[in-house]
């Protein structure tokens, strides 16, 4: 990998950077080679702690890392950040486009500001923390990911949400969870609508102990979990019904 000018992009950025950090400037150098030195990481590595500089909404950012790094991204990116995840620790320090940590598989990704559409799509495992607002379908597809929004989300998320969590701070738009399998869902403010065979359901310590535990790991502080109602599935798309065509 070429090398850059450490500490002129320290000083650009205005913050401190460990000596050990690997920073890699992306208006020097192109992305490609970014994800292709993140690749070519194997288990034992000392390239623990990884600083991309100067992103400017580039898409597909720290994509398909497998080991366990931390990544600081210092901007906002585009399209598809962090996708496939399994096992580091991304930072954004901005917002993100659409499908931020989609496919996730264990790790975690925290985004400092808004996220774009289907954050967290088809995600199987990890943790992703956005702590701004959510646009619409997040969650979408959702795998055994668990997602924790300080803000708002948009309309449809949850959508066919197969397994894990995602909890909202603020308010949730339209059709909330529509055709829901075993996700948990938590909204602390106002939901537009539940979506076609999603309910309210009762809290029970096992989900009060639950969403405490996501909260703390999110860094969400000042809020209780009875705060919250929990949504799942009602269970009647299971198995086709003719008396609930209209609900397909």
């Amino acid at each position: 990998m070429p090398a850059i000018n450490v500490s002129k992009a320290i000083r650009e950025q205005g913050h401190e950077q460990s000596r050990a950090s690997t920073v890699f400037d992306l208006s020097e150098m192109p992305l490609r080679e970014l994800n292709q030195a993140l690749h070519n990481l194997t288990p034992g590595s000392n390239e623990t702690a990884w600083e991309v500089l100067h992103p400017k909404g580039s898409h597909s950012v720290a994509v398909g890392v497998d080991q366990p790094i931390t990544i600081n991204v210092r901007g906002s990116v585009g399209y598809y950040c962090g996708g496939m995840n399994d096992g580091s620790a991304i930072t954004v320090h901005g917002s993100a486009g659409p499908g931020v940590g989609e496919n996730m598989m264990s790790g975690s990704i925290t985004v400092k500001g808004d996220a774009s559409q289907y954050a967290g799509a088809t995600g199987r495992g990890g943790l992703l923390v956005i702590e701004g607002n959510a646009s619409s379908r997040c969650g979408i597809s959702m795998k055994g990911i668990d997602i924790v929004v300080h803000g708002n989300i948009g309309h449809m998320s949850a959508f066919m949400a197969q397994s894990g969590n995602l909890v909202v701070l603020g308010d949730a738009g339209d059709a909330l969870g529509d055709s829901i399998y075993e996700a948990r869902l938590f909204v602390r403010g106002k939901v537009g609508s539940l979506g076609a065979d999603c309910i309210a359901k009762e809290m029970r310590p096992e989900h009060l102990a639950l969403l405490q535990d996501l909260l703390d790991r999110a860094g969400v502080t000042g809020v209780k979990a009875a705060e919250f109602t929990r949504y799942g599935s009602a269970r009647t798309l299971y198995n086709f019904n003719i008396d609930n065509a209209d609900a397909y």
